[in-house]
């Protein structure tokens, strides 16, 4: 199914830089290799399509022009809240999500945000620790938010206070 393929460096050459851009209809079917790399419940395209058409903070993040992973959040009424956050499995680990969550949180606190929330998969321990490194503290549950192989699995609410 993937057309991924990992380039050969030369030895000694550098890695090409992580570059953070907007996400473009284009970067789609990209953006759809690493979901369903990343995700055994992947977003479908049109979720994506639709967070684009409606003007959702979507971004790629890329390397020597090869998609690596992808951000969406939605800022309205002093609240952004965290939608998507996926890195290929091959960059995971590296600090990139961290980087992505990052840069969407000052998207959202000059857009005069108040709150950042999301939702995880109790099972989603890397995520976890990565937003609880950040200052995200738990509020909630959500009982069988997630699809998962043996019916539902329950989501756990996180926010971050993002006011000074």
């Amino acid at each position: 199914m993937s057309s991924w393929r990992w380039p050969t460096r030369p030895e000694g050459a550098s890695a090409p830089k992580i570059k953070l851009r907007a996400m473009r209809l284009e970067d789609l079917p990209a953006v759809m290799e690493v979901e369903h790399l990343a995700y055994e419940f992947p977003w479908t395209e049109g979720i994506f399509r639709d967070c684009l058409r409606v003007g959702y903070c979507c971004r790629v993040l890329h390397e020597g022009g090869r998609l690596v992973g992808h951000g969406v959040m939605v800022v309205a009424a002093g609240e952004c809240h965290i939608l998507n956050i996926c890195i290929h499995p091959r960059y995971q680990r590296r600090g990139l999500g961290r980087e992505l969550l990052t840069h969407l949180l000052g998207v959202a606190r000059k857009a005069q945000a108040t709150i950042a929330l999301l939702e995880v998969r109790r099972s989603n321990r890397g995520a976890y620790a990565l937003y609880h490194a950040l200052g995200f503290n738990e509020i909630g549950l959500r009982k069988n938010y997630y699809p998962a192989r043996r019916g539902r699995e329950d989501a756990l609410v996180l926010a971050l206070e993002l006011s000074t």
